[in-house]
């Protein structure tokens, strides 16, 4: 019977481990699946807006605004039929991402020498400013190739390690001249995934330069010309410019869930222990010294307050004992029960601002396991944004129910103007403050400038999802009793104040102690 018993178990988890899923067939979250290319597929080249970087003219960042890929003034070349929007998240727009197709035309393994992306360009001379302004402030070009983006390969200099810092320059200062990049060498490192002739993309690498005499031959050939003739936009005529590209294909031993390693460089890697360790003794050193000192200072006081149980005020009052004894019933710290014991003055504020920091208390701590337990790739642009914005939504329960419960024991009476403020005072004071900043960014018509059409979303999830959840969180702290527990013990009695029992104190509603 035992060996029958021994035989079906081993059955049972051998079909167990047959039917489990390998690693080979493992799920991925939404929006980092790999994808894989057979040879000369189409491999889509994404373009992002241009961002301010340090300028490499003296190492200072002298911009804030970012800049649409497609603006007028770049003259940078268009796909077929105008570009096209990417699809985005919520988090992806906010953070100012404006991705739109380009023109660019690769495919998986095949390399191209020389290629023309449109025909010549005529930079006037207010374009030719604008650019070189830009140049000077040192912008960068984002391209994205299968969710990767576009990067220059760099050394760090303390640990000689090989890194790829994302973007690559619109332009160099060469000799205090502003040189645009109108030729682009693209490096894509792929991986076979050992699956057929499937490959996929685990790196990109751009190195742009300026070459004035590349010509377009037609037919989408060109000659680059050579970087030893730098292009120079002229500020006081026409300047004709032609933007060309070659692709080189290498493979790499990189696999697709590491491909991202290189790009999240860490600089100066090592953990400061002796800083740390530092850091530790002096915190514990002066936490024991004021516990020390508190100790010390209370002590007395709390024995003299312990001994009331054991005394019957009335028969000591008039005698020298009262005194003597130090059973004074107002004596030491407990002096102090009027002030520190008190109901603050702004009871509805305090407890607003209680609510909505519990939300966002929540709302990071659970943005912060979801990053840990790998949820928000860097794959999925902008999943970290868009996280945090639903879950300070949903989580709009929770700030109206601790703000209810703190004015509740505050003893306040206006709960219809706490449930009310709670959710709408300070998100409106915010959004107001936002809305403002990105009028400047709509007059500067930065990329940065959130679209009015997503400013109503966000004020529609707001008041759809979170005032509703805000109210209901509310009402069941208002409706929930607050516990009164009387006691006459002081000691007792501060700690059920620190818990949040405020009217626990039979000394509560007395006034402070006259200091004369």
């Amino acid at each position: 019977m035992r060996l029958r018993g021994c035989l079906h178990s081993n059955v049972v988890i051998s079909t167990l481990v047959l039917l489990a899923p390998t690693p080979s067939t493992a799920f991925y979250l939404p929006g980092v699946a790999p994808t894989s290319y057979l040879p000369h597929a189409k491999v889509p080249l994404y373009v992002n807006h241009l961002t301010p970087a340090l300028s490499e003219y003296d190492a200072q960042l002298h911009s804030t605004f970012s800049f649409d890929y497609y603006h007028p003034a770049f003259g940078f070349c268009q796909p077929d039929g105008g570009p096209q929007q990417v699809s985005e998240s919520l988090g992806s727009i906010l953070f100012g991402d404006r991705i739109l197709t380009s023109p660019f035309v690769l495919h998986m393994a095949q390399d191209e020498t020389c290629k023309a992306l449109c025909e010549e360009k005529k930079f006037a001379q207010r374009s030719a400013s604008f650019v070189n302004k830009r140049i000077w402030q040192g912008y960068n070009l984002n391209w994205l190739i299968d969710g990767l983006p576009a990067a220059e390969r760099r050394t760090d200099s303390e640990t000689d390690t090989e890194f790829y810092s994302p973007g690559f320059a619109l332009g160099t200062m060469e000799e205090d001249e502003p040189r645009l990049h109108n030729h682009y060498d693209i490096t894509i490192d792929y991986h076979r995934t050992g699956r057929g002739e499937e490959m996929r993309v685990v790196g990109v690498i751009v190195e742009p330069s300026s070459r004035r005499n590349s010509k377009n031959l037609g037919d989408g050939k060109a000659d680059c010309g050579s970087p030893d003739v730098p292009l120079v936009l002229s500020e006081d005529g026409e300047t004709s410019v032609t933007f060309t590209y070659g692709v080189r294909w290498r493979e790499s031993p990189t696999a697709w869930a590491t491909r991202w390693d290189k790009y999240l460089h860490v600089f100066d890697p090592n953990v400061h222990w002796f800083s740390l360790i530092t850091s530790a003794i002096t915190v514990i050193f002066l936490s024991g010294l004021v516990g020390m000192i508190l100790l010390r200072a209370l002590k007395k006081d709390i024995t003299r307050y312990n001994r009331l149980d054991s005394f019957n005020l009335d028969d000591l009052s008039g005698t020298s004992a009262n005194m003597e004894d130090g059973v004074l019933e107002d004596s030491g710290w407990k002096l102090v029960h009027g002030d520190v014991f008190r109901s603050p003055k702004y009871p509805l504020l305090l407890s607003v601002f209680l609510g909505n920091g519990a939300q966002l208390f929540v709302m990071t701590g659970i943005t912060i396991a979801f990053a840990l337990f790998g949820f928000l790739s860097p794959s999925n642009r902008g999943s970290i944004g868009t996280i945090m914005i639903l879950l300070y939504t949903v989580f709009g329960c929770i700030g109206g129910y601790v703000s209810a419960r703190i004015y509740k024991t505050f003893g306040g009476e206006a709960w219809k103007r706490n449930i009310v403020l709670t959710p709408l005072m300070i998100p409106s004071i915010i959004f107001a403050v936002f809305f403002l900043l990105n009028l400047f960014l709509w007059a500067k018509q930065s990329s940065g400038a959130v679209p009015f059409l997503t400013m109503l979303v966000l004020v529609g999830i707001w008041f759809i999802i979170s005032v509703p959840l805000s109210f209901a969180g509310s009402w069941v702290g208002f409706k929930q009793p607050v516990s009164l527990i009387l006691d006459s013990d002081p000691v007792n009695c501060c700690v059920l104040m620190i818990l949040g029992c405020p009217s626990t104190c039979p000394y509560e509603s007395d006034p402070a102690p006259n200091s004369a």
